[in-house]
């Protein structure tokens, strides 16, 4: 199914903090969301050059939400769960041309005639 409404949002997190980062997410209208496993890889000297301690274990939380609400939901993930935060994430978000299966609000059933 072709859809230009929709963009997934990509949370990489430090490992524990994906639930947290759902929480935020919600507030802002995101419905919900899958959470994997993952492992950063970086050189040491990344960390030293961006003066954070490396935490391996990370958690990714992909969203997909509507257009109208990616903003929101990016700015106020990146205020509560950015690098400055303990669970150190990065949000970004990417198109989706095309989705199968996404919960769609039931339209408003036609009132009976009388």
């Amino acid at each position: 199914m072709k859809t230009e409404n929709h963009e997934v949002i990509f949370a990489i997190v430090n490992s524990g903090y994906a639930e947290d980062a759902m929480d935020v997410a919600r507030e802002q209208g995101v419905r919900g969301g899958t959470i994997l496993n993952a492992r950063g890889v970086a050189k040491e000297e990344a960390a030293a050059f961006f003066g954070i301690p490396l935490h391996t274990e990370k958690e990714i939380l992909m969203m997909v939400v509507e257009k109208d609400i990616r903003d929101n939901v990016l700015n106020a993930l990146y205020k509560q769960m950015g690098m400055h935060k303990k669970a150190q994430g990065i949000v970004f978000s990417l198109p989706v041309s095309d989705a199968a299966g996404l919960a769609q609000p039931e339209p408003p059933k036609p009132q009976d005639a009388e």
